[in-house]
This record gives structure tokens, sequence and C-alpha cells, in this order.
């Protein structure tokens, strides 16, 4: 089979909801979606099964990719803020999902997932999610940059920026105030990367009512599952380079 004719088997496991699709090397949905709440309590034996109750849903894939709502090195799990440090630390998600799935798989947070699919490639871009909890991908000149936990980052003397921006926040305070604060956020981010490009995903994205600099986009939820054909395709440039580095493609 030719490397352009793989499919890829592509997960987005969220604090609220597993997703799963498949695509091809470009980033075409071959399949729609199929997602299922993530239960409660989010073992990884019980993420693992919800995992394998959606892939079974799909006839046929070559490839596995994943993003992990925490910070991840090497496909191994380190952190998983929203889905419990303690039963997480140190457990090798790539590892399992190939032994359950039995296909190769790579696993990235999933920030950086939909980082690899919604920016251009282009200078210094910036991707934040505002979802269940708030995630972030940096690149330059379309490289992915080493990950930054910043939904961990105290913005206030008692707050992160989960605590501050992320659903809880949100529900409990309303929009009118969390937009006050999410206007905060971007000056705070304008003024320390001095981004070319900023990128705004997630389900509550929508939500921002202020106007917006030029530079600034509200990205489409949907499209960010697609990075999971773009970081396979870019671990085969990296296999077959002497300097390994993740690019995000011009798209």
């Amino acid at each position: 089979m030719a490397a352009f004719d793989e499919k890829i088997l592509t997960i987005d496991i969220g604090g609220s909801h597993i997703k799963e699709t498949v695509l091809n090397n470009n980033g075409d949905f071959l399949q729609g979606y199929e997602r299922e709440k993530t239960p409660q309590p989010s073992t990884p034996d019980k993420v693992l099964e919800i995992i394998k109750t959606i892939a079974l849903r799909f006839s046929s894939y070559d490839k596995i990719a994943a993003g992990f709502p925490g910070y991840v090195k090497n496909g191994v799990i380190k952190t998983a803020p929203k889905l419990g440090n303690d039963v997480w630390r140190d457990y090798p998600l790539a590892e399992k999902l190939q032994e359950m799935l039995g296909k190769p798989a790579l696993v990235i947070n999933d920030a950086d997932l939909q980082g690899l699919a919604l920016t251009s490639g282009k200078g210094v871009e910036i991707m934040i999610t505002l979802g269940t909890a708030f995630g972030s991908s940096f690149m330059r000149d379309g490289i992915l940059l080493p990950h930054l936990e910043m939904s961990q980052l105290p913005i206030t003397k008692r707050k992160n920026y989960n605590d501050y921006v992320g659903e809880e926040a949100l529900l409990k305070i309303g929009k009118k105030k969390w937009n006050k604060r999410m206007k905060k956020v971007i000056c705070i981010l304008k003024t320390l990367f001095n981004y070319d490009h900023l990128y705004i995903s997630g389900g509550n994205a929508a939500l921002i009512t202020f106007k917006i600099d030029s530079n600034i986009t509200i990205s489409n939820n949907k499209d960010g599952i697609k990075g999971g054909a773009f970081l396979w395709n870019q671990k085969e440039k990296e296999n077959n380079s002497s300097a390994p580095m993740l690019i995000v493609p011009v798209h």
C-alpha cells in the first residue's frame, strides 16, 4: 500500500467526550465522527474500553494517532489534570493502544494535535483550546515547539488558566465575566509571545463576543482532529531525516 493510501484512526480524548474518525494522509475525513462520553472515573482501563468500543465501528485503518489532555512524552502520559494525575502518571498510552488495536500508534497532547491541523506553518503561531479545560500549542515556522502545560500556569494568586477560563469557570461566572477574562488571556499571550497569529478552538470558542484582532482566527473545532494525519506525515519525515523535527504542513 502506498503511503498516501493509508487510513489513520484518529482519537481525541477529552474531559467530557472521546471522539474518533478515520482520515487519509491529507487529513480528509473518510468516515464521520463517532463519539462517546468520557467514563467517570476516567481510569486508563475505562478510557481504553471506550476507545476500543468506538474503534470497532470503523471497518479498517492502518495507523493510530491520539490526542490526550495532559503532558505526553514519547507516547507516555506524565500528567492528566482533568482525568486524574495519579492513575495516569507514566502510563504508556501509545504502547497500550498498539497492543489493543494491533496498529502502530502515536500519542501527543490534544492541543498539539489540533495545532498541527489548524495552523498555517508560517511565523510564530499559537493555538489555544477552550473546552472542558484550557489547552495550548506553539509553533514557529511550522515547527511544533516542546509542549507547555500552560493550563497549569498561575494567572492569579489562586487560579491557573484552567481555573480561570475553563468549563467550570464559565458555568460559575457566566458568559459576560468569562469574556472579560478571555480578553485578559489574549492580552497576556499577545504581550508575552508577540505571535504572528493566534488560533482559538474548542467548544467554547464560539462564545467569544468581543471584537478580535485581524491576526486571530476562531477555528472549526471539528477540523482539529485532522492533526492525526499530519502527525504521521511528519513522523515519516523525521524517520527519513538526520535532524528530527516536527513540521506543520502549510495548508
